[in-house]
């Protein structure tokens, strides 16, 4: 008999829970991989929709002349969009980036106010259908906001309208995908679970930057196209395979044990009707997973005594907004979000046009050099996690990077002096200390705290707190891209010192829950979340 092959032998040795454990952790970094991927794409475009027009002219007649010149010219064939209207109205006008600011400030303001309602929708319906419907109608109005260069629209209400419809389908993600991966691991070494599955944030970010950045220059109405029929063919896929929490298998591990034989029940109204009585032998496999009831049969001995579960049928409720916000802990990370968001969602939208500013190269170039700032968010979110389960102080470790990102932050601001290695290496450390504390509020101190002892099991809560949680912190996501497309009319620096604010403001935010956490007589994990 020849050997079983090493690679056979590693499948067999995982359970069936661990396999549709990994599908859950793989499905749902896929499925948030297409939002992001969806949502990076405007930040690419913002160089091409406003260009330096002075330079396009200088290089349209160089063109020109020396096509006038030959001798074998020949007719070209009409494009799509001259190169006489260098920037895309309405973005040609001097205030250009107050109105892309306003793009931005659309998205993230609807995104801010829907994630609030959808935490507390995404608790009472089907998640699997939820999700299904939101990427669906997100990657409808993605593909809307890339139709406007095919069909030549220049109404900024158009932009306007779509940012805003797209912001709020885009607020059924998060909570879903965080309540359904906090279904399937439980608090051990949640920090680095979450960590990596966290990295889809990043991955998404450079994937979109990619996508955007490869027809930025030719046809940008496809860097929106590209991502909205993405994240539309993730929604079919959810749809398909997206298993919300493990016991929604239970009733196909109980039909596959015993096809085909149906078991007698009896059942009768208890108390006042509200409960009921159901019998079932000790020798069927068919049994409800939270109800058993063993009672011997006539023709089968069971040396037991009939032992009787009352069941009741009303499950535990949904948790209310304010109960939520009563949990120890939410308020403090809502807030702290609040300005750690601030800072990442800036970079996010405006990281591109700033390289391509400051360090003088094309889209395609700074939307490509920018991905290296999610590359170290991936590795910063990890970190993050890690320390964070070693130590079991979420707070601390969130406090040390905020406090060592400032400085990186004003190292930043003078990009334009450094060389591209320096940029390269300044642009992987600021993103993993910047993105490291947000990674880590978002994931596993979220599904503490939907999870906190003082819920007594009540599972419901978690999608209501991590959306109180991410809405808090979608508030200062769209603060940042606002005020950045302010302040940079004043120069640069002073949107570094608007980072830099943010980035002390959320550090003391923290300081009661890391005075809490270093004071604790144990080192336990979550301290400051149980």
């Amino acid at each position: 008999m020849a050997p079983v092959p090493p690679g056979i032998r590693l499948f067999v040795s995982f359970d069936r829970d661990q396999w549709y454990k990994a599908l859950t952790f793989i499905l749902t970094f896929l499925l948030y991989t297409s939002f992001h991927l969806s949502r990076k794409p405007i930040s690419i475009v913002k160089s091409e929709l406003h260009k330096n027009c002075s330079s396009v002219s200088e290089l349209a007649t160089m063109t020109s002349s020396s096509s006038s010149s030959s001798d074998s010219q020949q007719a070209s064939p009409p494009s799509l969009h001259t190169d006489m209207d260098c920037s895309w109205k309405p973005f040609d006008k001097s205030n250009y980036k107050q109105l892309l600011g306003a793009m931005d400030y659309s998205f993230l303001c609807a995104y801010a106010v829907g994630m609030y309602l959808s935490g507390i929708i995404g608790e009472r319906l089907p998640i699997r259908l939820y999700l299904t419907v939101g990427m669906l109608t997100s990657g409808l109005f993605t593909c809307l906001f890339g139709l406007g260069y095919v069909y030549n629209i220049h109404s900024l209400g158009f932009y306007i309208f779509v940012q805003v419809a797209n912001g709020l389908v885009q607020t059924t993600g998060w909570p879903s995908v965080v309540t359904c991966i906090s279904n399937w691991f439980g608090k051990g070494r949640r920090g680095l679970i979450m960590g990596l599955w966290n990295s889809h944030t990043s991955v998404g970010n450079i994937l979109g930057s990619l996508i955007a950045g490869y027809w930025v220059s030719s046809n940008w109405g496809l860097s929106f196209i590209v991502p909205g029929l993405l994240i539309a063919a993730m929604g079919i896929v959810c749809f398909f395979f997206l298993i919300e929490h493990p016991n929604d298998l239970k009733s196909i591990y109980a039909q596959n044990s015993s096809p085909g034989k149906s078991v007698p029940t009896k059942s009768w109204n208890g108390v006042n009707g509200n409960t009921e009585v159901y019998l079932q032998y000790k020798d069927n496999k068919t049994q409800s997973y939270d109800t058993e009831l063993l009672l011997p049969r006539d023709s089968v001995r069971v040396p037991v005594q009939p032992v009787v579960v009352v069941k009741n049928d009303s499950e535990p409720s949904a948790i209310s907004f304010m109960g939520a916000l009563r949990i120890p802990g939410v308020i403090e990370f809502s807030l702290c979000l609040l300005f750690a968001k601030l800072v990442s969602y800036t970079f996010l939208f405006w990281l591109p046009l700033y390289i391509t500013k400051a360090a003088h190269l094309d889209a395609k170039k700074a939307g490509d050099l920018s991905t290296l700032f999610d590359v170290g968010g991936i590795v910063g979110g990890i970190l993050a996690g890690v320390i964070s389960d070693k130590l079991g102080k979420r707070a601390t470790t969130c406090a040390v990077m905020l406090l060592l990102a400032a400085p990186t932050l004003y190292g930043f601001s003078m990009i334009s002096e450094f060389g591209l290695g320096p940029t390269i290496g300044m642009l992987l450390v600021c993103g993993g200390l910047v993105n490291g504390p947000y990674a880590l509020i978002t994931t596993a101190v979220s599904a503490d705290l939907g999870t906190h002892k003082s819920l007594k099991g009540n599972a419901r809560a978690l999608s209501t707190v991590t959306a109180i949680i991410d809405g808090t912190g979608s508030v200062g996501a769209a603060l940042g891209p606002l005020l950045a497309g302010l302040l940079s009319a004043g120069g640069w620096d002073q949107v570094f010192y608007m980072l830099m604010t943010a980035d002390f403001l959320a550090l003391l935010l923290l300081l009661r829950l890391v005075t809490k956490e270093l004071t604790s007589s144990k080192s336990r994990p979550i301290s400051t979340v149980e």
